[in-house]
């Protein structure tokens, strides 16, 4: 594989490696849905602590997924990578089709 190749299958491993945890992927669907959100929304949504939501935002905004803006004291996130939708709607297709295999394989 060649240094380009091997760039840019990198780049996407540390997009998908952002993802790659249950707060997070709560996050970027609650931003799917919505069209920003404060830290101090998303610390409740979650259920951590603040500290622990801005290292998960900070992840994601890194990977190109998010960005944000500062209002005063406040910071909103919203949206960067819109085309996340389609990759969430594939991995739930991927869920229905794994349901039916074990159902199919339980009669």
């Amino acid at each position: 594989m060649d240094r380009a190749t091997r760039n840019r299958y990198e780049t996407r491993a540390q997009i998908v490696k952002a993802l790659a945890h249950p707060a997070r992927l709560l996050i970027v669907d609650e931003l799917s849905r919505h069209p920003e959100r404060c830290v101090c929304e998303l610390t409740e949504l979650v259920g951590s602590d603040m500290s622990t939501v801005s290292r998960h935002l900070s992840l994601l905004k890194n990977a190109g997924l998010l960005e944000d803006e500062k209002r005063g004291q406040m910071v909103f996130y919203r949206l960067r990578a819109k085309c996340i939708t389609k990759f969430f709607e594939c991995i739930e297709s991927v869920i229905a089709r794994n349901t039916e295999i074990h159902a199919e394989l339980r009669v």
